[in-house]
């Protein structure tokens, strides 16, 4: 057994600067976890570039290998709940948290976190989706459930081209439903459209409403991975009976809230985790992604791969803003 592995390391190397590069670490430095996974495949979320770029809200102590996604074959497992050789997934948990995530050739955790890898899937279509595909999937489940039908009329994405966005555009095509995807990026049109967007639209199209109580009903459901005042700016302007799946905070946290569209249209605000979610369900989810949910050729579409020696650049790209789509880390480039 190898013992040691590449991974990348984030480092404080100053008060409130962080440095990001690849290392040689020892097996042993590794967590005391009974299981040990061999990883072929990861991939870049924006959690990871908040945990590379110090947010200790995310990450409390440096250094550290962020990473909250990983896919590979067991070397060990303590617990005896896996064998060697097993091809597992993990996403979310403490991953990549205050744990050594993903992005590294080998990762420890709990053999509580992981999931057989799901059948019709690649390890590189999982890390393709990873938690930005889970959390795209949950997203639309919390709206099917809710009631939503593609004859309802349009459903608004807002952060289209980023991970979870793209995802849910291709989803919500692929089950019939007219998608208008909302982006900063309108360069990006022609990529939006190829997922199933029926429509894109420029993000200043939500702005006229942050002034208002209330705007006119556009949309019958809503996917918002923004956050922030963007959130209630779609739900002020959705139609009666409507819903919003939340799941993201890149504009913020907070936003500013009147009761009027939940007690004169009754919408209804659905919100989404995909990190503490209890096992069975993601892999209810999976087991979906794989199957009647799975997105084929968007995949590829969503999808650039890259080579371990890359992530620092692309975890500072995101962290600008300016990732488009999935980045798949695959340890054998």
């Amino acid at each position: 057994m190898d013992k040691t592995f590449r991974a990348v390391w984030v480092e404080e190397v100053a008060p409130g600067k962080f440095d990001q590069r690849i290392v040689q670490r020892s097996v042993d430095e590794l967590p005391d976890y009974p299981l040990q996974l061999a990883v072929s495949h990861s991939s870049l979320n924006y959690k990871d570039a908040l945990s590379a770029f110090g947010n200790r809200a995310i990450t409390r102590h440096y250094p550290h290998t962020p990473g909250i996604d990983g896919v590979g074959t067991v070397v060990e497992d303590r617990s005896g709940t896996f064998q060697p050789g097993d091809a597992l997934l993990i996403t979310g948990y403490d991953l990549g948290m205050n744990t050594p995530g993903g992005l590294a050739e080998r990762i420890a955790a709990p053999a509580e976190w992981a999931l057989p890898l799901p059948q019709g899937l690649t390890a590189r279509e999982a890390m393709i989706l990873g938690t930005a595909g889970l959390t795209a999937g949950l997203c639309v489940e919390k709206l099917l459930e809710a009631g939503a039908s593609p004859g309802d009329g349009e459903v608004l994405v807002t952060g289209a081209t980023g991970g979870v966005g793209s995802i849910a555009v291709a989803l919500l095509a692929r089950l019939g439903f007219r998608v208008a995807a909302v982006t900063g990026k309108l360069e990006s049109a022609d990529f939006l459209t190829a997922l199933g967007a029926w429509k894109v639209l420029d993000r200043e199209t939500l702005a006229p409403f942050a002034n208002k109580a209330m705007a006119k009903p556009l949309w019958a459901w809503a996917v918002d991975t923004v956050g922030g005042d963007t959130l209630f700016n779609v739900i002020k302007s959705l139609a009666y009976g409507g819903g919003v799946a939340a799941c993201g905070m890149a504009a913020g946290a907070q936003f500013q809230a009147n009761v009027f569209p939940f007690i004169l249209r009754g919408v209804s605000l659905l919100g989404v985790d995909s990190v503490e979610l209890p096992l069975e369900r993601k892999a209810e989810v999976w087991q979906k992604l794989a199957g009647d949910w799975y997105i084929g050729e968007h995949l590829d579409r969503i999808a650039e791969d890259i080579a371990l020696e890359q992530v620092p650049e692309f975890l500072a790209r995101l962290h600008r803003g300016q990732g488009i789509g999935r980045y798949v880390v695959d340890m054998e480039r």
